[in-house]
């Protein structure tokens, strides 16, 4: 492959002089050379073709101990992967590397003469371009750098380049951590064998980790063994040499300590390349973290952010993240973050969030919390979305538009956020001031950047798929609590944030005859679609046998059944009470749930003592014993999950205990302030219900008359007057009282016509209105017929009966029914 190949002096043909970027970076270097840290010096200098001349990747080769290979000594930028660079090229090889070096000229590749080479095979993508430069020093070597810019490196990039090369120091080639002139181990160094995992530790990293020089044995898994867990992947890549390139890398994580806080310790570190019998050798340096000097560029900021937006699991988690990683190092006076959506940018986090912070174009766009800012009216922006490097304007450059000018009157950064090849937002970061940029600070920048375009598209995808699994999961809840007379109720239901399955956590109040409230709570065992489903099909199934009119035993006596014959490798937990609100006594029954805590007027608490059962499907002929609650008006009962009371720090009944210190200190007048408060310091490692009930009493006691109906000649005439006798007693005005006979003999007459068995009347009268009730061993419903003619000889009672009546229907009632109507007698 032939190469176009320039000399300096031929490259500076046509532009004697300096361009300004040109300018800019020997100032740079010239402060970096003068630099108090001259271990960090040549990654700063390769940094600088970052900034300058705008390269995706700088990397320096030099010549091995075998003058065979030229090897990666440092690298800056972009992943090597992305554009095939390797860590070694042969000297005599023809590669641009090669060439460059063996010829002492410079070597400028074009995105089109890259295309038709051997080496674009070798590359995912092979829209770049790439210059290599001859460094001059003891041994030569020689200054890689690629750009995606379409045009490839301008005459001043070029020229920084040149500049960038005669800057480049290269190293002396590195052999162990060792002293020169006695042999030995310094005390903050150490020597890593990649094949055996033997180690030669200084003193003085081995009092960082805690450990006296005769309690280490050698093995690098003892010092692993001591870090914070959550570190060991990014230390593990160190360690394992198949994970790490040639080259100087530093890596900050922490060790635990006896007492306190974890401590932050920082590794710098470079792997030397083996042979001749020779194993392949990490050798570094490993400090105090928290003595050294803060700098933007530490690639420790850039690690933590990484760890931060590994956990990030919504879009707000991460833009919480970058702005939390960028402001305070760069000392800027905002932040905004947003996505792309079409042609508009969906900001997810401003800091400061207050609208006055911002351009007043953002203030008029201002629709909800966050403002929906118009790509269109920020074309500069729009251009650097379409670029997709990042920008950086310093105070007075630049014809900014006034809705990007006014985000950093001192100077302003756009920060495109690539993933997946295309832009998933964008970074704005601003400073009221005039603020220097210094050169370092685009790397941090760019590595930025990138972390959270990838991590924002990851979060994009979780809201959504989260946001479904929600939806879901409310489907399978009761849409509204109904309005109970006594009492009133309220409920929670908070998903876990731990992953996108659905849970199985699941609430119900179910209102059933005569003035009784069924109040469920429940949890199926697992977190899936199936533990979803099935709490979806226990809630119906208790909802069902409950209004049947059941007792709460047998009510979850029968849901056992029907799980244990699902033939399902999950179970379920739940609570299941029936509450009299006439009475104020209720029954409870437990199958293998947290009992009712209960909250009396005085303020005091108590965990109900409940007989419970075992979980529903578990034993199918289980015994589920009820158990007698007393409730005074003012009681609050509270229903819950082990998600709110259980914790890996602490067991259930701690949990409980905390629960009820909670009730007892809430204010019950307001049941949503404190089903809020309750769920205000939840973990979100598990989906959480919670139910609320707080018994009034009812300010108006209904007054009820029963009366059996005997299956006799004259019945009906026994049941109207037994009607009229009790309306009598209870002042029921004459003009209603001719109509509620007519309904009583029609009902009464059904029944005893239609079915067998007992027959029951009920009369019960509430406020002004009358319930007549006729139950029946039959579960057969009556059928109002669509048409009668005159030869029909019945169905004209369930008319009459609809006619007479403001309101009729039929209920369940163990195995019948019972037909009933309400008729107001009001004046």
């Amino acid at each position: 492959m032939s190469h176009k190949r320039c000399n300096g002096d031929v490259v500076r043909e046509g532009a004697p002089e300096r361009g300004p970027r040109t300018l800019r970076a020997e100032g740079a270097l010239k402060a970096i050379a003068a630099g108090p840290q001259p271990e960090r010096r040549l990654r700063a200098v390769l940094e600088q073709a970052l900034v300058f001349a705008g390269a995706s990747l700088a990397a320096l080769y030099t010549p091995g101990d075998d003058r065979e290979l030229l090897c990666l000594v440092e690298s800056a930028g972009a992943p090597r992967t992305l554009y095939g660079v390797r860590d070694s090229y042969p000297a005599a090889g023809g590669s641009p590397v090669a060439d460059a070096h063996r010829t002492g000229e410079a070597v400028w590749i074009g995105p089109e003469e890259f295309a038709g080479s051997a080496e674009s095979r070798h590359v995912p993508s092979s829209g770049f371009s790439l210059a290599v430069l001859p460094v001059r020093g003891d041994g030569g070597g020689c200054l890689l750098a690629l750009t995606e810019h379409p045009e490839g490196f301008d005459a001043d990039g070029r020229g920084c380049l040149e500049v960038i090369a005669a800057a480049v120091t290269c190293p002396v080639p590195a052999g162990p951590a060792e002293s020169a002139e006695t042999g030995e181990l310094q005390p903050d160094a150490f020597t890593l064998a990649m094949d055996t995992g033997r180690a030669e530790v200084g003193d003085d990293i081995l009092r960082l980790f805690g450990l006296a020089p005769e309690e280490f044995d050698g093995k690098v898994e003892t010092l692993l063994g001591l870090t914070v867990p959550e570190d060991l992947p990014s230390l593990m890549s160190v360690t394992e040499s198949d994970h790490m390139t040639i080259g100087e890398r530093e890596l900050e994580f922490r060790v635990l300590q006896p007492t306190g806080p974890p401590k932050w310790l920082r590794l710098s570190g470079r792997l030397l390349p083996g042979g001749d019998g020779r194993p392949t050798l990490l050798v570094g340096t490993v400090a105090d973290a928290s003595t050294l000097r803060p700098d933007v560029t530490d690639v420790a900021r850039v690690q933590r952010l990484a760890a931060a937006l590994a956990t990030a699991g919504t879009v707000r988690d991460v833009s919480q993240a970058v702005v939390a990683a960028l402001r305070r190092p760069l000392r800027a006076d905002r932040i905004a973050l947003a996505e792309l959506e079409n042609d508009r940018l969906v900001v997810t986090v401003l800091d400061p969030p207050d609208p006055e912070s911002w351009p007043e174009l953002w203030r008029l766009e201002w629709r909800t919390e966050w403002p929906d800012a118009p790509v269109r009216a920020m074309p500069t922006l729009a251009a650097a979305l379409r670029e997709g490097r990042a920008r950086i304007w310093p105070a007075g450059t630049g014809d900014l538009e006034p809705a990007l000018a006014d985000v950093g009157p001192g100077g302003l950064a756009v920060l495109p956020l690539p993933a997946g090849g295309r832009m998933a937002g964008a970074c704005l970061i601003g400073w009221d001031t005039p603020h220097d940029f210094g050169p370092d600070e685009r790397a941090l920048l760019t590595a930025s950047a990138g972390l959270a375009g990838q991590a924002l598209m990851r979060a994009h995808a979780f809201d959504a798929e989260h946001e479904l699994v929600g939806m879901l999961q409310r489907q399978l809840l009761p849409r509204r609590l109904p309005k109970l007379p006594g009492a009133v109720a309220v409920a929670r239901y908070l998903p876990s944030t731990a992953g996108l399955e659905l849970g199985g956590d699941w609430y119900d109040v179910i209102p059933l005859p005569d003035h009784h409230v069924a109040l469920v709570i429940g949890d199926v065992q697992g977190h899936s679609a199936g533990a979803a489903t099935l709490m979806g099909q226990m809630r119906t199934a208790l909802r069902a046998y409950a209004v049947e009119g059941h007792p709460p035993d047998v009510v979850v006596s029968h849901a056992n059944r029907l799980l244990t014959g699902m033939e399902t490798d999950l179970f379920a937990t739940c609570v299941y009470v029936d509450l009299d609100m006439e009475e104020g006594s209720a029954w409870c029954v437990r199958a293998g749930h947290l009992p009712p805590v209960l909250r009396h007027p005085d303020g005091s608490t108590e965990i109900a003592e409940v007989e419970g059962g075992p979980p529903l499907g578990v034993v199918a002929q289980a015994d589920f014993p009820m158990s007698p609650l007393r409730l005074r008006p003012g009681t609050l009962i509270a229903l819950t999950t082990d998600g709110l009371v259980e914790t890996p720090e602490s067991d259930i009944d701690e949990g409980m205990d905390r629960f009820a210190h909670a009730l007892a200190v809430s204010a019950p007048a307001h049941l949503g302030l404190v089903a809020d408060a309750l769920l205000g310091n939840a973990r979100r490692n598990d989906d959480v219900a919670l139910l609320l009930v707080r018994y009034d009493g009812m300010a108006l006691r209904p007054l009820r008359e029963s009366w059996s109906v005997w299956r006799l000649p004259e019945a009906v005439r026994h049941a109207r007057r037994f009607t009229r006798r009790t309306l009598r007693s209870w002042e029921v005005p004459d003009a209603v009282v001719d109509g509620v006979l007519l309904i009583v003999s029609e009902l009464v007459t059904n029944a005893l016509v239609h079915t067998d068995g007992k027959v029951r009347l009920d009369l019960t009268l509430i406020g002004d209105r009358l319930r007549v009730a006729v139950a029946d061993a039959s579960p057969r419903t009556p059928v109002k017929p669509t048409s009668i003619g005159w030869e029909a000889t019945g169905g004209r009672g369930i008319l009459l009966v609809e006619a007479m009546s403001a309101a009729w229907g039929t209920l369940p009632v163990s195995g019948g029914k019972q037909v009933w109507s309400e008729i107001p007698v009001g004046g």
